[in-house]
């Protein structure tokens, strides 16, 4: 059996590129030192997400998948297997997206799917999930309020993954702020959601997320390391920094799965989709 060490982030991330790489590279080579083996930085990592919901100018730059600042974030990877997000270019359209390399390149990519608010007026929607293979297991990835919808991860799980990655610009609360954020409903959810995930699919799950102030948004931090019984292995809390944790995938998976299976004892025959459903 070998254990695998993995961290993720939680950092704030702005529009100055330069500076996000010089953060990345700072966040990689502690993370090197720590003998990880795959990081996760946050949604928007590069370039910074959106200063408002709402369409606004201000939007981060796109960048292309085959250009030059993914192909510079793969020689910072060298040996590690690092995910982060940014806003990718394709034609006319612009997705928020995460990619995962290492020194090879590309080893798989993601758009977001779900939109929540006025996340639409800013990017195209995504439309797959899909796992992928990479020298530290099969991974899946998803972003931010894609963990929301249990079919997301489910999906991933489905396809093999054994890691599934969660890369976050997830806030606190608009309408019912806390000024603590460790008591703010949304911080809440967002750690109710990665357990959750973790547990009803019996995985590892890496959730990275901004931290600090952006615009209008106050994020939560909270990355976390999580493990497939739905216990947080690793936290930063509320604050930015690195949530470092150890452990055999493959026997972590197959402990979970002994007895209770949740994959194997599904029964897809006894949830169709009722008529009327909401579409």
């Amino acid at each position: 059996m070998t254990s695998i060490r993995m961290a993720a982030v939680a950092a704030a991330f702005d529009r100055d590129l330069e500076e996000d790489f010089a953060r990345a590279e700072r966040l990689i080579g502690t993370a090197r030192r720590d003998g990880v083996r795959l990081l996760a930085l946050p949604e928007a990592c590069l370039g910074g997400y959106l200063a408002h919901l709402d369409g606004g100018a201000d939007g981060p730059p796109a960048l292309h998948a085959d250009g030059p600042e993914i192909a510079r974030l793969a020689k910072l990877a060298g040996g590690m297997v690092v995910c982060a997000g940014y806003c990718e270019a394709d034609g006319d359209l612009r997705y928020n997206s995460v990619v995962c390399v290492n020194g090879d390149g590309i080893l798989g990519r993601h758009r977001k799917v779900h939109q929540p608010l006025q996340e639409s007026a800013s990017y195209a929607s995504g439309d797959v999930f899909e796992a992928f293979d990479t020298p530290v297991g099969r991974l899946g990835m998803m972003i931010c309020y894609d963990k929301a919808f249990p079919e997301s991860a489910r999906s991933l799980a489905l396809d093999g993954a054994e890691i599934v990655v969660c890369v976050s610009a997830w806030p606190g609360s608009r309408t019912a702020p806390s000024a603590d954020l460790a008591e703010d409903r949304w911080t809440r959810r967002f750690d109710l959601f990665d357990r959750a995930r973790a547990l009803e699919n019996q995985v590892v799950w890496l959730s990275a997320n901004q931290a600090g102030t952006f615009g209008s948004l106050r994020f939560v931090a909270s990355a976390k390391v999580v493990d497939p019984g739905g216990e947080v292995l690793a936290t930063t809390g509320t604050a930015p920094g690195i949530a470092v944790a150890e452990l055999d995938v493959a026997q972590a998976l197959t402990t979970a799965r002994r007895s209770m299976a949740h994959l194997r004892d599904r029964r897809p025959d006894a949830y169709p989709t009722p008529a009327g459903a909401i579409s």
